[in-house]
């Protein structure tokens, strides 16, 4: 991507907050107010591409309807239908809230330093910069983690895209072979490259939105052809666990958490809209997002498990019939949803890496430069699903450790090192008790993952 738009960087996702935002936010009227009157970010961004509210929401949609959405009727098994459908519900809370204080946070930030747009790992480093003494000498140190934590986070997630289409294609394909001379998955990898070297070679979030559009239409049509199969014949409930035995809700919590974060394109979407002061607010693109996601997630959830109860399975299309249309349609069309989203993750850690790259690239090269990174970095995603086609487990490991430190944690750090001075009053306990809510996400996924890794290669051997 070219300078203007690589300057929106990073990111990550979350509901509005308002409402938590009373007697605190008078507090930081005067200076919020004296802030809008010196320097206005949105009035100097010179955006070449800039994405409508209608693209942003699509994107931010996207970001967060990935393959977890799939897993949710066993995150409610891990949960109870009663504390699933809450413990969903609270989860979407605490993810949209966090991702408000991030924007709202970078937002202010921009203000103060007089720059038109700062990415995720830009806002750790102003928070520091502006942060109390004892902590701004540690400003590089916190953008350079959230840079890593981005790029770990989203090479990972870009090499299960590939795995879980090559495996959906797969199963279509070996039930027309009639499971004889099928062809094994590390065949059908590479022949993804068609495919996701043009969508790669994308580079403004504009161009994206098609796409995005695309995938999440594929994604309702699924969720309307399962939820049929679900309601098909009647839901029992006599058997299934109200609320899950303790030692089974860390499963629950890894699984929603980690399904539902999509924080990274967050900041990377705001500093590319055309009205980016619509992002955030009372009925904003972040909200009405976030309102359909957790209202979607739910409603698999619950009624997936209600539907098949003990014997769901981590991803509720393998509990649907191989032999009819309608279900192999599912498997193919969230397939290629999937591929379709494959350029908007790959948005993330390109933006993060390509600029230093940039700077010593000879002048007149850039573009050939930049296509021969971008086709390298989409071969090696490639690589990678060949090599350990089993991915999942490992990288739901790194998942965990990501998402809940990038989803969670950061975004309350930053909140409350940049607001230091303003007496945050509850609003630093709140912080606190997010803070704490994301190193328990971050040990429960840990957990969950680790145990999944070991049944998962002891299965093998």
């Amino acid at each position: 991507m070219n300078n203007k738009s690589s300057s929106s960087k990073e990111s990550l996702s979350v509901i509005n907050m308002d409402s938590l935002n009373m007697s605190s936010t008078t507090q930081l009227t005067d200076k919020k107010s004296a802030y809008d009157d010196e320097y206005n970010p949105f009035e100097h961004r010179n955006i070449e591409h800039p994405t409508s509210d209608m693209g942003s929401l699509i994107h931010l949609l996207k970001s967060s309807l990935g393959t977890g959405v799939l897993a949710m009727p066993m995150a409610f098994k891990n949960g109870g239908f009663i504390f699933g459908s809450i413990g969903t519900v609270v989860v979407g809370i605490i993810c949209t809230h966090c991702v408000y204080i991030l924007v709202k946070s970078s937002q202010d930030l921009c203000r103060r330093q007089k720059v038109p747009s700062l990415g995720f790992s830009e806002t750790a480093e102003a928070a520091f910069k502006c942060g109390p003494p004892g902590l701004q000498k540690f400003s590089t140190a916190g953008r350079k983690f959230v840079d890593g934590a981005l790029l770990a986070t989203y090479y990972s997630a870009l090499c299960v895209y590939v795995v879980f289409v090559a495996s959906s294609i797969k199963q279509v394909g070996d039930y027309y072979m009639d499971h004889t001379d099928v062809l094994d998955i590390r065949m059908y990898i590479p022949m993804l490259l068609v495919f996701l070297i043009p969508i790669g070679l994308i580079r403004n979030l504009k161009y994206l939105v098609p796409f995005s559009a695309l995938a999440n239409i594929f994604i309702i049509i699924s969720f309307v052809i399962t939820l049929y199969y679900i309601f098909k014949d009647s839901l029992d409930i006599g058997d299934l666990d109200h609320i899950a035995k303790v030692e089974q809700l860390p499963l629950f919590f890894a699984t929603v958490i980690f399904a539902m974060e999509g924080i990274g394109v967050v900041m990377p979407l705001e500093n590319s809209m055309k009205n980016p002061n619509h992002f955030i607010g009372k009925i904003g693109i972040l909200n009405i997002a976030m309102f359909i996601v957790v209202l979607l997630y739910g409603v698999i959830g619950l009624f997936g498990y209600l539907k098949y109860g003990a014997i769901v399975k981590g991803s509720v299309t393998l509990n649907l019939p191989d032999s009819e249309i309608p279900a192999q349609v599912v498997k193919v069309l969230y397939a290629v949803a999937i591929l379709f989203s494959y350029g908007l993750q790959f948005y993330i850690p390109t933006s993060i890496i390509w600029p230093s790259i940039e700077e010593k690239v000879p002048k007149g090269m850039e573009n050939i430069a930049q296509n021969s990174f971008r086709i390298g970095t989409i071969v090696c995603t490639v690589v990678v699903a060949i090599a350990v086609p089993n991915l999942g487990p490992i990288i739901s490991l790194v998942g965990a450790v990501c998402f809940s430190t990038l989803g969670l944690f950061c975004p309350a750090v930053i909140e409350t090192i940049t607001y230091w001075e303003d007496h945050l009053g509850w609003r630093f306990w709140k912080n606190v008790i997010i803070a704490l809510f994301a190193i328990l996400a971050l040990v429960t996924g840990s957990y969950a993952s680790v145990l999944e890794i070991i049944q998962e290669y002891t299965t093998t051997k």
